[in-house]
């Protein structure tokens, strides 16, 4: 299928696409500093520059877009057109993300990675799902647990099946 704006319009498009400050980590920062929780935003020094870093609890938290982190649920489907060259992009994308976890790891930090489908299905009150996940975090941030990741890994691999 072809593109249906032309491509200056595309590129104007692609350009807007926010890499930090998105809706979504500013809904999840509103909600972790109103249960307490202090926070730093896109600190240089640590691997991939984590969207949130939680100094006091060693923690650092990336909220991932689907399509551009190449989660695996149906929100991360590939374009029509270029499919090479994005499949090549995203994958680069996705390996550099899982360098940054090891790395961060490594250094003792604990990861918690929110992907947008958590919050972003239908017929999903996105709210209540935004406030749920802020619980999850608060009780990881109170563990000795290193990772967390919602959706839970269990509920991308039936993603995976789902879009294929």
């Amino acid at each position: 299928m072809a593109d249906t704006v032309d491509r200056e319009t595309r590129s104007r498009m692609m350009a807007s696409v926010r890499a930090k400050n998105t809706k979504p980590e500013l809904a999840f920062r509103r909600r972790l500093f109103a249960m307490g929780f202090r926070y730093r935003l896109h600190v240089k020094d640590l691997p991939g520059k984590p969207d949130i870093v939680l100094p006091k609890y060693r923690a650092v938290i990336f909220v991932h877009g689907c399509f551009w982190h190449q989660h695996g649920c149906p929100l991360s489907k590939l374009p029509s057109t270029r499919r090479d060259w994005w499949k090549t992009k995203l994958e680069g994308n996705r390996n550099r993300d899982s360098d940054y976890m090891v790395a961060l790891k490594a250094s003792g930090w604990r990861v918690i990675v929110i992907w947008e489908c958590s919050f972003r299905k239908p017929k999903t009150n996105r709210s209540k799902a935004m406030d749920e996940i802020a619980e999850r975090i608060g009780e990881f941030l109170k563990s000795d647990r290193e990772l967390l990741e919602t959706p839970s890994p269990a509920v991308q691999t039936k993603s995976k099946r789902l879009s294929k």
